[in-house]
């Protein structure tokens, strides 16, 4: 492996490519399915609970197993546990292809998540690992995020194309030939790196990390398909509990799964805090999307086409970040991009009444090009930040902490939404519906759609729908305002001594000859 304050060279950049394409294939997979559900239900007879299990078992064991992938990767070394995780992801694909049931697809899809797991923290560890000068890595984990926006920008078109000409599984065959290649040329383009004398891998931990991620995950999913009943409650208090006992053992152990020290470290510590905010806020791409096909009519095309200028932008960002925090504290300019966001969220809030689907385009647009530094520099930063035999480990703690904060911000800012817009039709219904079309119309925007097409005129309980979803849509975009102006804040307090990339060795400026463990203390 290379020095540690040497650049890259032809090979490293040449294994980032190798790197990109399991990247690239995980966001395919993700958006496919959604273009495939229909299929897959006709055809396999998937039951409206099959088909949710269908779409969340892979999120939902992806999520439980982070942590520990990302510490077996450390411990077994990481190129060896994305080869395994690799190969098992195309043996799932294969059996997720063929699958001749309901059941035996989300058993499939499950696997393809635990296969999912292996592959995010060691890919990140492994750029960490590749890339040792602050620049280089930067731009590095620019075309790792840009890859993964691309994926879900190509995703919907491969997807369409293949479901046109091909039978619903073809889609998840995709990832056969990229794994195949990713075992073919990984062991002469990658690096191998594991942690000396990593000690013995505690399974107590392991079990109270699933113990409590999943239950949580499973809570957050339940709540944010409006399911309030005791059942989701039960299953975060349960995970809360035993999230606890995970962190008391952690403190008690030589060689935890999670090393606690590491938030020690401030800067560290809001990284970690603005990221998991960061992805609360993606609650407002799954509200737009409703926006587009149920208030303003457009079909699934051009909603996909309406979201393509917020995609570019972010991968224009991703990419231009790095090079401006050559010049530009890091700190100053993830919180002037939390400025831009937050004008976009106001263009939604303001406007939208007036201009509708042009208001949504820009404010959501702008929404993704503030928030891609935090994203692209916040996790070069914390990666900058953590001793080569931690990588795996905090890129794992990344991961899992944007899952969370995705789920939470679906559950908590989607319920938020759901509250007010049923609230708000209540009481602007029209006479004669029946108890059950009262109750599905002000469930969801989808649930009154369908009953307004029942309806002799539907025209007044659409209007009224969409006005209601269109206030509830601005009241959660105020919230993310606020969650932004936060995130903002923290980057200027938190993030004032992190100096422009390679102003020093370090984000902090220590010494070249410091090794990893030097900077993470000097930046305590």
């Amino acid at each position: 492996m290379s020095a540690p304050n040497s650049r890259a060279t032809a090979r490293e950049w040449t294994g980032l490519a190798v790197l990109a394409l399991p990247t690239l294939l995980i966001s395919i997979d993700v958006s496919v399915i959604l273009l495939a559900l229909p299929r897959i239900s006709e055809t396999l007879g998937a039951d409206s609970a099959q088909q949710l299990w269908i779409m969340d078992i892979y999120g939902f064991l992806l999520a439980g197993f982070l942590i520990t992938m990302g510490t077996i990767g450390d411990r077994i070394g990481r190129r060896k546990l994305l080869m395994i995780g690799g190969a098992a992801f195309a043996a799932a694909s294969v059996l997720a292809a063929f699958s001749s049931s309901a059941p035996m697809l989300i058993a499939a899809r499950g696997l393809l998540g635990i296969a999912g797991a292996t592959l995010s923290p060691s890919i990140l560890a492994l750029i960490t690992n590749m890339f040792h000068d602050e620049r280089q890595r930067g731009f590095a984990i620019s075309i790792w995020l840009t890859c993964f926006m691309g994926g879900m920008l190509l995703g919907p078109l491969v997807g369409g194309v293949m479901l046109e000409h091909f039978w619903w599984g073809a889609p998840f065959l995709l990832g056969v030939p990229v794994m195949l290649l990713l075992l073919v040329t990984a062991p002469a383009l990658l690096p191998e790196y594991k942690v000396p004398q990593a000690g013995r891998l505690d399974l107590v931990s392991v079990v109270l990390s699933l113990g409590a991620i999943l239950p949580m995950v499973y809570g957050l999913k339940e709540l944010a398909k409006g399911d309030v009943s005791l059942t989701p409650f039960g299953a975060i208090g349960f995970g809360l509990l035993l999230a606890v006992l995970f962190i008391r053992r952690q403190v008690t152990l030589a060689h935890p799964l999670v090393d606690l020290k590491l938030f020690r470290n401030g800067a560290f510590t809001a990284v970690i805090g603005a990221m998991f905010l960061i992805t609360v806020t993606g609650a407002i791409m799954v509200l737009t999307a409703q926006y587009f096909q149920l208030v303003a009519g457009l079909s699934p095309l051009w909603a996909g086409l309406c979201g393509l200028p917020a995609i570019l932008l972010m991968i224009v960002a991703f990419m231009l970040a790095p090079k401006l925090a050559q010049t530009i504290r890091p700190g100053l300019l993830i919180a002037s991009g939390m400025g831009v966001a937050i004008v976009g969220l106001l263009i939604v809030l303001l406007f939208i009444q007036s201009f509708g689907v042009p208001a949504v385009i820009v404010g959501f647009a702008l929404f993704n090009l503030g928030c891609a530094p935090m994203v692209t520099l916040g996790t070069g930063i914390m990666m900058g930040f953590v001793a080569p035999e931690r990588a795996g480990a905090a890129a794992a703690l990344q991961e899992t902490s944007s899952e969370f904060g995705f789920s939470l911000g679906i559950a908590a800012l989607g319920s938020l939404g759901t509250l007010v817009y049923r609230g708000l039709l209540t009481g602007h219904l029209p006479a004669g519906l029946t108890e059950a079309q009262t109750h599905a119309a002000t469930e969801t925007l989808a649930g009154a759609t369908t009953v307004a097409a029942s309806l002799a005129d539907g025209a007044p309980l659409l209007a009224a729908a969409g006005a209601a979803f269109t206030s509830a849509l601005q009241l959660v975009v105020a919230v993310e305002a606020g969650v932004l102006l936060l995130v903002a804040i923290v980057a200027l307090t938190a993030l004032r001594g992190v100096k422009p990339l390679g102003a020093g060795a370090g984000a902090h400026g220590t010494p070249p000859e410091a090794d990893s463990k030097d900077r993470l203390a000097a930046a305590q």
